[in-house]
């Protein structure tokens, strides 16, 4: 089973090897999408972690309780069309594959299935045809 998480680091817990405590503690792989965090500073880092669901469970809990924060994916990534222009940008920025454009008529395909709402085609598009949409609270 698969979930993505951002995980919200607190300065103190930084320099703690946390994905490979992830591994050795929890059998659970851990793929980054986007970090950034800096020494001595907090940080965020995206991530979809890859295991057996008591697994992922267990591992979620650790987490807090080393001080993260943890929020789980938000919503899904929508694509405006009366918006996009197919230039492909997104589909460069996309590490799962979800965005794609293919020949011979170029024109973009998202695959919903494959998104892992990293959020990494957000800022991407130049005429902002992509946006996240919440899950109803």
């Amino acid at each position: 089973m698969k979930r993505r998480l951002t995980l919200h680091f607190p300065r103190e817990v930084v320099h703690q090897p946390i994905t490979y405590r992830l591994a050795v503690d929890f059998d659970i792989a851990a793929k980054i999408l986007r970090a950034q965090i800096a020494p001595n500073q907090s940080g965020t880092m995206v991530v979809e972690l890859s295991g057996d669901i008591d697994e992922l469970d267990a591992a979620e809990s650790w987490l807090e309780g080393q001080g993260l924060g943890l929020n789980r994916a938000p919503g899904q990534i929508a694509i405006d069309r009366a918006l996009c222009v197919d230039c492909g940008i997104c589909s460069s920025v996309c590490p799962s594959g979800a965005l794609s454009c293919t020949a011979p008529a170029w024109d973009l395909q998202f695959e919903a299935s494959r998104c892992l709402v990293c959020e990494q085609c957000i800022p991407s598009c130049p005429v902002e045809a992509i946006a996240l949409v919440l899950d109803p609270v």
